[in-house]
């Protein structure tokens, strides 16, 4: 078994494509996004993580298998 110190650990992330979807929390005023997933009955958001750039957008794809185009709420 490696063990690398300052390497990243890889995660895998997972969410319940039959009941939510991802979706970006925007704020007008700031321009703050988070990645979120929306409970389609209920409408509630479980954040998951802030959005600073492009490279975080690509991680979130990338880690949670999201792809096409991702809904933004205000």
């Amino acid at each position: 078994m490696r063990f690398h110190l300052f390497e990243r650990a890889q995660k895998k992330g997972s969410y319940d494509r039959e009941h939510k979807v991802p979706v970006l929390r925007c704020s007008i005023c700031t321009g703050e996004q988070v990645a979120c997933f929306r409970d389609i009955a209920t409408g509630e958001l479980q954040e998951v993580m802030l959005i600073r750039g492009e490279e975080d957008l690509r991680e979130f794809r990338r880690e949670y298998g999201v792809d096409g185009e991702i809904e933004r709420v205000y």
